[in-house]
């Protein structure tokens, strides 16, 4: 990965870059701006989201995985391990159904039975814009499209998804899992996040909610990624007032650069 001028790692072909750690920087990946913000639980270093991002032999693929691994210590180790090493092998392939089936049956294999994590992948085609993604039990991410100037959440479309194939992983060897294909226009947002931002709670125990996320999405910038990423993480925080943080909290934003 290499430091621009302004502060921003680009990521080389090839590259793979993530964990479980405390992070904050701003990247660029084939065709996106991104804002990556990981933090962990005090006072641990390390929790159990997991995120990577990586690009393609070619630089024209950019791949984006946001997982929440319930447990701690060995069991989010080895889901890490598991987890760079599917993302490393399939690193050249835009399908994901390979990598999702490996995920699934690497979680499935180094958790214990009260275990599990879910997921969201999502592989980015600079070229023609298009993203493919399967959401594996995970929060749907917020999605603000330029041209009408609305967020929403995306979801999968597919007519299956009251079947079993979008179950968190590790709980069902052999699960199969849809993949999704959307347009992603230039100016477009998408915004990752954990359950530490959804069940943020206030003073008084009342949790942030769907809902309420929603609302604030109404008011985040939509001028770049790491600006609109930054002001959710600062609406969460002033909704918790003096509440601490109860979970790790995570946020990858993720916005197709405009071209000039």
């Amino acid at each position: 990965m290499v430091e621009g001028a302004e502060g921003v790692y680009r990521l080389a072909c090839l590259e793979l870059r993530g964990g479980n750690g405390s992070a904050s920087y701003a990247a660029e990946l084939p065709g996106l701006e991104a804002w990556i913000h990981c933090n962990p639980l005090h006072p641990s270093t390390r929790g159990g989201d997991l995120h990577y991002v990586s690009a393609c032999s070619q630089g024209v693929v950019a791949r984006v995985v946001l997982a929440d691994v319930a447990g701690h210590g060995e069991a989010v180790s080895a889901a890490a391990i598991g987890l760079y090493n599917a993302l490393r092998e399939h690193v050249d392939h835009w399908d994901q159904s390979a990598l999702i089936r490996q995920l699934n049956e690497s979680f499935f294999q180094v958790t214990k039975r009260a275990q599990y994590a879910t997921a969201f992948l999502a592989s980015y085609y600079s070229d023609s814009g298009e993203l493919l993604f399967t959401n594996a039990g995970h929060l749907p991410p917020l999605w603000y499209r330029a041209s009408v100037g609305e967020w929403n959440l995306l979801n999968e479309s597919t007519p299956l998804s009251k079947e079993i194939l979008d179950l968190p992983l590790g709980l069902i060897a052999g699960t199969g899992y849809s993949q999704t294909a959307v347009q992603i226009e230039q100016g477009d947002l998408l915004l990752l996040y954990t359950d530490g931002v959804t069940e943020a709670s206030d003073e008084s125990g009342e949790q942030l909610g769907m809902a309420r996320l929603l609302t604030i999405a109404q008011s985040l910038p939509t001028d770049g990624a790491a600006s609109a990423g930054q002001a959710l993480l600062s609406a969460v925080k002033t909704f918790r007032g003096t509440a601490p943080a109860a979970d790790d909290e995570t946020v990858i934003s993720l916005q197709r650069r405009l071209r000039v």
